[in-house]
């Protein structure tokens, strides 16, 4: 029986991968730091406290789960890039894969970042653009890698590392650009944007949940991207939205600035996920558009 331990399970991503776990045969544990587990009876529900090791130990050591999916982080919108709490997060997430493989565990994918690189490289390949961060939160991903990578070799764990781009999907954070700008457009509010030049690699919850199922599921070990592999004018994605949701007159481009040091380009060099793990994306922007703004219109009950 495989068996997997997952945290973040009710994060915009883990609750997307539930499903995929349960249709294909694990057994799944998975931990929840506040009472809002999804509602699924085939999920065995704990509600803990990663940041308290003796917790995620006693978890860990009752369930021997075979396989680790772990996805949780310190993750307060905007207050993540500069947030001391990524510190912490190091050391609460290494221990969870310590006690991982000392009661048994075999194979342990954790979620990475695409902040991890150099974004003057524009374009992101595993093996060969630098890995440089800007951010104390690419710091902090990038330094846990290091160091499950060299336990990981010690130790005989199968470990893969998956670094995400830019996700979008129903029950996103509201104030993210796909979800601010749908919601703004169904509730009539006008929206004040910069020119929108720069390009970003997009890909839709569902995918990104599919290709860490996908990932679990291979013996890959190392680093991989999931993302789209196509980049995509932010002014587009927003151009996309406004002529689905019909309010197109509610768009107010160059009217903010640029942020400062935004990278004009980045996207994720994806020939690993796909031709060695054999992962493709089920979503285009367009259909994925139209399931996020499907939610939106439900969760806001506007026509």
């Amino acid at each position: 029986m495989k068996k997997v331990l997952v945290t973040g399970a009710t994060g915009f991503i883990g609750r997307n991968c539930l499903p995929l776990l349960i249709k294909n045969g694990y057994e799944v544990h998975a931990i929840s730091f506040r009472n809002d587990q999804v509602q699924n009876k085939n999920v065995f529900w704990y509600n803990a406290d990663l940041l308290s090791k003796k917790e995620s130990e006693d978890i860990i050591s009752r369930v021997r789960p075979t396989h680790l999916l772990h996805l949780a982080w310190y993750t307060e919108h905007k207050k993540y890039w500069a947030a001391l709490e990524n510190n912490i997060w190091v050391d609460v997430s290494f221990s969870l894969v310590e006690a991982f493989r000392e009661n048994g565990g075999k194979r342990a994918l954790i979620a990475g970042t695409c902040a991890e690189y150099d974004w003057n490289y524009g374009v992101c390949s595993e093996d060969s653009t630098p890995l440089a961060p800007a951010s104390l939160y690419g710091t902090c991903r990038d330094k846990l890698r290091q160091k499950i990578e060299k336990y990981s070799k010690e130790s005989s764990l199968s470990f893969a590392w998956a670094r995400i781009f830019f996700v979008y999907g129903p029950g996103e954070h509201p104030s993210r650009l796909v979800s601010s700008v749908i919601a703004s457009l169904l509730q009539g509010k006008k929206i004040a944007c910069s020119e929108g030049s720069q390009k970003r690699d997009f890909l839709f919850v569902e995918d990104v949940a599919a290709a860490f199922f996908s990932i679990l599921e291979s013996n890959f070990c190392g680093a991989v991207n999931i993302g789209s592999g196509a980049a995509v004018a932010v002014k587009d994605v927003i151009n996309t939205i406004s002529r689905k949701i019909g309010r197109d007159d509610l768009i107010e481009f160059s009217k903010l600035p640029l942020p400062q040091n935004e990278p004009a380009l980045l996207i994720a060099d994806t020939r690993k996920l796909e031709e060695e793990i054999g992962w493709h994306a089920k979503y285009d922007l367009n259909s994925g558009m139209d399931k996020t703004i499907e939610w939106w219109r439900e969760h806001l009950k506007v026509a």
